[in-house]
């Protein structure tokens, strides 16, 4: 008898701001993903929490018809631990988390998998959590020598926000960048030129977080590199975007498409190589594993490499950063998921490894 299909749980939806974004994702991962090597298992969050799994869509799998460009969260309510091990079957399950955002990309989710003691892709529990919280990543970057740019954290109701507010201006300069801290897809990022919109930006940020992040504005070329690895990270060829608009913001990315992404990116060969080595040791410092994407600002005449932001669930459709960097390095989009699942039972293998007992 053949062996059963390894079966891929894709965890799309939930209840951040970033939902929609991740329901695009999942209906290009679940179109591209090898039928003849997985059970395909799409289960989608619910914005008000409810897991569901998607029975129409697998039956449009099985069937071998074309899945729509978005997938809702829609179908039969289950709950998370029947959703995730199914029905008893020998099959091996992962789980691909495409959960951007809190309670998907912090390590919420993360923490629940390693209870059910089901392997899954990407970073575990820490990382993800740190790498989420920009503040806290800035913070470890910042011990392990990473060059960043100047920034300030703000944390609601224990510090004060005029006093911040002061603070950044004297010491980063206007115009800075607002960031709520534990956030993607630059939802609630804000320029601000002046002191006024720099309050209306804390409190646009406060709306996602209770921490904050002040930035100082950086004149200089965004590049990002993807990162696939566990314990030997490898680097793609780096990429540029050129945004459409004043920055790279959520109607850039997701609405307009007016930002162009520049693959390989014009840049002389030592520093290229720089990057690739800054993004693999910035995967390893955040104890990253799996996948990350490592985006980075390039002050070509100035302080050069500055570590932006590393996003251990990057965008994975087809024309989003992370895959075509590693298809412009020699990975195709379908290889990458393959790849991926490896990585995560190779993982899984080294973390149930080890022994509870005193």
């Amino acid at each position: 008898m053949a062996s059963p299909l390894l079966r891929l749980v894709v965890l799309f939806g939930g209840v951040s701001a970033e939902h929609d974004v991740s329901c695009v994702t999942a209906a290009h991962v679940l179109a591209a993903a090898n039928r003849q090597t997985y059970e395909l298992v799409p289960i989608g969050i619910a914005k008000d929490g409810t897991w569901l799994r998607n029975d129409k869509a697998i039956a449009a799998i099985a069937e071998g018809s074309d899945l729509p460009d978005k997938l809702e969260p829609a179908g039969t309510v289950v709950d998370p631990l029947t959703a995730i091990r199914g029905d008893g079957s020998d099959a091996i399950t992962v789980v691909l988390p495409l959960l951007h955002g809190p309670h998907g990309e912090d390590g919420t989710i993360q923490g629940m998998l390693e209870l059910f003691k089901v392997p899954y892709v990407g970073a575990g529990v820490l990382s993800s959590a740190v790498c989420m919280d920009k503040a806290m990543a800035k913070v470890v970057a910042e011990h392990f020598g990473i060059p960043q740019c100047r920034w300030i954290e703000f944390r609601d109701g224990i510090d004060d926000s005029r006093t911040i507010v002061m603070r950044a201006v004297e010491e980063l300069g206007l115009p800075v960048f607002v960031k709520p801290a534990n956030l993607g897809s630059s939802v609630g990022i804000t320029k601000a030129h002046d002191v006024a919109e720099l309050d209306k930006a804390i409190d646009l940020a406060l709306r996602y977080d209770d921490v904050v992040i002040i930035e100082e504005n950086v004149t200089a070329r965004e590049i990002e590199v993807a990162v696939l690895g566990n314990t030997a990270p490898e680097a793609s060829v780096p990429g540029e975007i050129r945004p459409g608009s004043e920055f790279y913001d959520y109607e850039d990315k997701y609405v307009t498409g007016a930002a162009q992404l520049v693959i390989p990116a014009d840049l002389p060969a030592g520093a290229a190589d720089e990057v690739r080595e800054l993004a693999a040791k910035a995967f390893t410092a955040l104890r990253c594993v799996g996948m990350a994407r490592v985006d980075f600002f390039y002050e070509e005449d100035g302080r050069g490499w500055l570590l932006n932001e590393i996003n251990t669930i990057p965008g994975f459709t087809p024309a989003s950063m992370y895959p075509k960097l590693w298809e412009a390095t020699g990975v195709a989009y379908p290889d990458l998921i393959d790849q991926l699942v490896t990585l995560a039972l190779e993982a899984h293998r080294r973390r149930v490894g080890f022994s509870t007992e005193h």
